[in-house]
């Protein structure tokens, strides 16, 4: 009885703030994809703002994602520019076109646009939108750790029964690694639909018991003009029409109805079997940060150190994992840090690259660049070796972060880690190349790229190894690629095992490794002429795309993937020694300390020490 008196309970008080509602139309907006090569998205996106001016009934705008190609500074701004032509309010949030290759780590969306989530309040009904990734480095889908802190930090302050519509680039599905903690949240809520876009197509979708709908994008692709959907909502319907600027009304292709009616059901849920398969492994400890970690951290003088989105470098100690000491920076941070000498180095979303005392996390130097600082830097010596988005490659001085020398020859950002080898430094940007440069003056030894018209295949988050005067990358293009380390001419090139963007090298230099896109770990000969694979094993872990390398040491190769485990895999015998899963997103590259410790991150902001008995 008390059961059925609190459902009551519950539903008069939805239908009771379901009373409050009152009819309006807005716009959803998705996909507008600019920075084509033709510019057909822009002219698209003008077309529509266009034919949005010129209506009367329309309450505010809704854009769910994907605004540019490549999320690059100039194509963020040119969409504001044309967005800023509205004669209505606009609400934009960020997909993952607009981060995942963005020269800022998505720092300037929300520079550009004033912020990249939105809460607001419309005749009763309360509007939510957060960004969703992947970030810099290719995962699964993903809403950022900060993100969720501030949605729980908002929802707190909602009464229960207050209308919700929450808006998100992705479908709130297994799309993202985490779509759970989104469904959840909202289920305990009066939430009316979940919209989104990022399909490209209209769709009616069910999200965990939420109505969802997909709005189609805004690009013509084969069809004449492009188009956007307008969006009725009274106090017992939401109804969706899809418009085609200057063209003839069209019948609505979706009604829902609410308050909705809950149906119980069982729902995926992210599977930890495989840690007790492996019970050999555990953590020593493990720390959630409150923002992804999208970096490996780095382990000297006892301590474990790293930075992540909001901006902040923390170091634990190694052996508790209690917080020693943080320092807060203004950008986001995707930059594995070096230590050396007592001196941490890395950089920042802000634009600088940054020294800190190790042992205090007290500032030593800072150096301003004139964009954001995304890649990782290598120490050699007493100089530090670091890439960034104002197209330069810096050598510092360790000491007092005076430049060396800077590189000013490419046409794209720097976001991965160098390669010293010999006498050069070498490193990809996203701009297509491979480059080679003195790494005593940095003068340019030579520059390679796998032949594509587009930047989408560059060599840029791979961390190049080579050997015997032979340099390996792999490509999104899934494909192992050597060069000749001298001449920068492509020596062999394999593509049949599908290796996309996670490369290592054995510590005797005889082989190259790769992890494939589906289940599978590949050895290749290292060799100055034409090999095919050496071998091939079956590791289990299942389809695979993220950037996170592949690290042997003591007879182990140790490696993550994009569901959160870690794996070890013996090379003698070519069988799995063990994994462990840390939580459902991508884990960076690990920090192997011996056969039986690592440290590992992962982009949902754990930081673990892992022990194998």
């Amino acid at each position: 009885m008390k059961k059925m008196l609190t459902i009551s309970m519950f539903l008069l008080a939805v239908i009771a703030g379901h009373a409050q509602i009152k009819p309006f139309r807005f716009i959803h907006i998705s996909d507008t994809h600019i920075g084509s090569p033709n510019g057909s998205a822009e002219e698209d996106l003008r077309r529509t703002v266009r034919d949005i001016n010129g209506q009367h009934n329309v309450a505010f705008v809704i854009i769910t994602g994907d605004i540019t190609e490549l999320g690059t500074d100039a194509q963020l701004v040119l969409a504001k520019q044309i967005l800023d032509s509205l004669q209505v309010k606009y609400y934009i949030i960020p997909g993952n076109h607009d981060a995942g290759w963005s020269e800022s780590g998505g720092v300037h969306f929300a520079t550009t646009f004033g912020y990249d989530k939105f809460q607001f309040d419309y005749n009763g009904i309360r509007f939510i939108g957060c960004a969703s990734g992947p970030y810099v480095r290719m995962s699964d889908g993903h809403v950022p750790r900060n993100a969720i802190v501030w949605l729980d930090s908002l929802l707190a302050k909602t009464p229960k029964d207050q209308p919700i519509i929450f808006c998100n680039h992705y479908p709130i599905d297994n799309s993202l690694d985490n779509w759970y903690e989104i469904t959840d949240r909202l289920n305990n809520y009066n939430t009316l639909m979940i919209i989104c876009g990022h399909g490209h197509n209209n769709h009616a979708l069910s999200f965990e018991n939420i109505p969802g709908v997909m709005g189609r994008s805004n690009l013509r692709a084969k069809a004449p003009l492009g188009g956007y959907n307008l969006v009725d909502v009274t106090d017992s319907t939401i109804v969706y029409t899809e418009r085609r600027p200057g063209g003839a009304p069209l019948p609505s292709w979706l009604t829902l109805r609410h308050p909705r009616v809950d149906t119980i059901g069982h729902f995926e849920r992210p599977s930890y079997a495989i840690n007790a398969q492996y019970a050999q492994v555990k953590p020593i400890w493990a720390y959630s940060s409150d923002a992804n970690v999208i970096s490996t951290p780095a382990v000297a003088n006892n301590l474990v150190i790293f930075g992540n989105q909001n901006g902040v470098i923390t170091a634990l100690n190694q052996p508790d994992g209690k917080k020693k000491w943080m320092y807060k920076t203004q950008g986001a941070i995707f930059s594995s840090p070096a230590v050396r000498a007592g001196k941490v180095v890395l950089g920042s979303g802000d634009g600088d690259v940054y020294c800190l005392n190790a042992l205090t996390g007290k500032l030593i130097w800072k150096v301003k660049t004139d964009a954001s600082v995304l890649g990782s830097p290598v120490i050699v010596g007493d100089t530090v070796f670091i890439g960034g988005s104002d197209h330069n490659f810096m050598a510092l001085n360790l000491a007092n972060g005076k430049a060396f020398w800077k590189f000013n020859g490419l046409q794209g950002p720097v976001v991965s880690t160098p390669l010293i080898y010999g006498n050069m430094v070498i490193f990809g940007a996203w701009d297509k190349h491979l480059y080679a440069v003195n790494k005593n003056n940095g003068q340019l030894a030579w520059q390679w790229d796998p032949g594509f018209s587009v930047i989408n295949f560059s060599p840029a988050a791979c961390i190049p190894v080579a050997h015997d005067s032979v340099v390996y990358v792999v490509c999104p293009n899934r494909t192992l690629y050597a060069i000749d380390a001298v001449t920068g001419a492509t020596l062999w090139q394999n593509s049949e095992t599908r290796v996309r963007e996670s490369i290592g090298m054995s510590a005797d230099g005889k082989y190259v490794y790769g992890k494939t896109m589906q289940d599978t770990v590949v050895a290749y000969a290292t060799s100055h002429t034409a090999q095919r694979p050496a071998w091939v094993m079956n590791a289990g872990f299942g389809y695979e795309h993220v950037p996170s390398m592949l690290i042997e040491k003591d007879g182990q190769l140790f490696f993550g993937t994009r569901n959160g485990v870690v794996y070890a895999v013996d090379v003698a015998t070519q069988k799995v020694s063990w994994a462990y899963k840390i939580d459902n997103s991508m884990v960076n590259t690990v920090r192997v300390l011996d056969k039986q410790h690592l440290v590992a991150s992962t982009m949902d902001g754990k930081v673990v020490l892992l022990r194998v008995k």
